[in-house]
């Protein structure tokens, strides 16, 4: 089993900067996609970003497309989310997942195979 654990989150206020980070149990961390999802009060699940295994591919939300910035270190066995420009939509609960099968970077959680518990992140206006 692989267990995921996020930080990094807090408080900032809008246009500000935070970086999420996700370390993972396992030795088997570097062939697995990751991904980033949120969920917003009262809202359902959405895709943020995700990585390849290799860090040789990205993919984004349109939402924060320009602004947020998903890198990976696999000799740490850690996942960062880099979070510049924040708006007070950006707040929500950020998920780390990992995606062991998927030849391609997916948006759809059920394709995530491992979750973290979560961390708050919350922009101020």
């Amino acid at each position: 089993q692989v267990q995921l654990v996020e930080s990094g989150g807090g408080l900032v206020q809008a246009g500000g900067s935070l970086r999420l980070s996700c370390t993972a149990s396992g030795r088997t961390f570097s062939s697995y996609n990751m991904g980033w999802f949120r969920q917003a009060p009262g809202k359902e699940r959405e895709f943020v970003a995700a990585i390849r295994w290799s860090g040789g591919s990205t993919g984004y939300a349109d939402s924060v497309k320009g602004r947020f910035t998903i890198s990976r270190d696999n000799a740490k066995n850690t996942v960062y989310l880099q979070m510049n420009s924040l708006k007070p939509d950006d707040t929500a609960v950020y998920y780390c997942a990992a995606d062991r099968s998927s030849w391609y970077l997916s948006r759809l959680s059920r394709d995530y195979d491992y979750w973290g518990q979560g961390t708050q992140v919350t922009v101020s206006s």
